[in-house]
């Protein structure tokens, strides 16, 4: 776990609440979507019950509220645990490794409608 103030520290990309979801890509992947707290062009934090250690890479899909999705592919920066009563078992924080200039088109547009 990386301490808050560092977190912000690292980032090279603002972050902004936008209307997106995410989910594991996988025939076995049994999380529903779930709403992203914050997203940049680098990276993006949402909940999630499953804990994931640093390091590990995943597949995600991203749902835009217009219908489109992107796919790209993430690495677990730091994941915090939240205490009971939370929406999730964890915070996680990740960084894009593999997105595709259409994926990150559709991240930007994303951003772009939250900052205005």
């Amino acid at each position: 776990m990386t301490a808050p103030s560092t977190k912000d520290e690292r980032r090279s990309y603002n972050r902004v609440q936008a209307h997106v979801t995410v989910r594991p890509v996988s025939i076995l992947a049994r999380a529903i979507p779930r709403r992203v707290n914050d997203v940049s062009l680098g990276g993006l934090r949402c909940y999630s019950d499953d804990e994931f250690p640093a390091g590990k890479r995943l597949e995600l899909e991203l749902f835009f509220t217009d219908g489109r999705s992107a796919t790209l592919l993430a690495e677990v920066v730091w994941t915090e645990a939240l205490p009971a009563g939370a929406p999730a078992r964890f915070d996680v924080g990740m960084r894009y490794l593999d997105c595709s200039a259409e994926s990150l088109a559709l991240i930007q547009e994303a951003v772009k409608a939250r900052v205005g």
